[in-house]
């Protein structure tokens, strides 16, 4: 997985250094793959075992082969998650982590190892907790069990109680060099022509996940849309009132979304491109822009309102940009 190989790298070398830290708090935004590098953390350790004094290998080596049978099968005995269930008779996943389901997992702490040498805990995400299961999770932190390995995925390590945090190593997953993003979608989808894949990594943010999310919306046509009116200022309201149409409505909540994906990147490139002393405004419309995006997700805004107002903050730019001029 792509912007994994320093977080592999301290994970092995505390491994083959028999010095494995018990806590290990995998930081970073949603889509870094945080999860799927967990998956991979404790498949090597149940199937390689203890380190200390051996070779380092890749985390992907394959170890002890019946051990990495039961893994792939999701049947490993010692591999345990906890995540958010779905809600009795229904799909829709529960809101949190229950204290009943950290208090299972806390009782099979106190069973003795049925297979190999290592228990691993998976707590995909540690913010989905109840403050009940987080405290509880806490106290098995401060006294973990012997050769028991606890990986903590977090998309808001900020909002963690800071005595988890400080129970941990922290591998920081932060988002992908824009270069490095544009060779890797490209290798990966070769048939992207090389100005989608441009837009869909500048849409992304340098987050791998969600970049894979944004290949099959149309970006291209949305980033063009959105940067008429950055150089326009839109000063008949046409582009911001069809901008808005096309975002309202429960039927176009995706391109919504979209274009609450795109306009940060947008900013961000405008602000790259702009002379130091002229970077100010472009902030003060991310802000403006972060502040919609708030409200929207409170239920305060309709999706017309915030396409209408992003718009806005595009406009403003143009405006600004021409005063500057003068």
């Amino acid at each position: 997985m792509i912007g994994h190989q320093e977080a592999e790298k301290a994970f092995l070398d505390g491994w083959q250094g028999g010095r494995l830290h018990h806590a290990w708090l995998l930081a970073g935004p949603q889509g870094m793959g945080k999860g799927d590098f967990a998956e991979r953390a404790a498949r090597f350790l149940v199937t390689h075992g203890a380190g200390g004094g051996r070779a380092a290998v890749a985390l992907d080596d394959r170890g002890d082969d019946a051990a990495a049978r039961l893994v792939d099968a999701g049947n490993h005995p010692e591999i345990i998650r906890l995540t958010r269930q779905p809600k009795d008779k229904t799909k829709e996943l529960a809101r949190n982590i229950t204290i009943d389901q950290v208090r299972q997992v806390i009782r099979r702490l106190h069973l003795s190892l049925s297979l190999g040498d290592w228990r691993v805990i998976i707590v995909d995400a540690v913010d989905d907790l109840e403050s009940d299961g987080a405290n509880a999770l806490l106290k098995t932190l401060e006294e973990p069990p012997a050769r028991t390995l606890f990986l903590l995925v977090s998309h808001s390590p900020g909002r963690l109680l800071p005595t988890i945090r400080s129970r941990c190593r922290i591998l920081r997953f932060q988002p992908i060099d824009r270069d490095v993003m544009v060779s890797w979608l490209h290798d990966l989808r070769p048939m992207l022509d090389m100005p989608e894949v441009r837009a869909i990594v500048a849409a992304s943010g340098g987050v791998p996940g969600k970049a894979l999310a944004l290949i099959d919306s149309d970006v291209a046509s949305m980033q063009k849309k959105l940067l008429a009116i950055a150089a326009s200022g839109d000063p008949e309201n046409r582009l911001r009132e069809a901008l808005a149409r096309e975002v309202g409505g429960a039927s176009n909540r995706a391109r919504l979304e979209l274009v609450i994906d795109i306009v940060p990147g947008l900013l961000a490139a405008m602000a790259r491109e702009r002379p130091i002393t002229e970077i100010a405004p472009v902030l003060a419309q991310w802000d403006r822009v972060q502040r919609t995006v708030r409200d929207a997700v409170r239920g305060s805004y309709d999706g017309t309102m915030v396409g209408f107002e992003i718009g806005n903050c595009l406009a403003e730019l143009a405006l600004r940009s021409a005063q500057a001029a003068r």
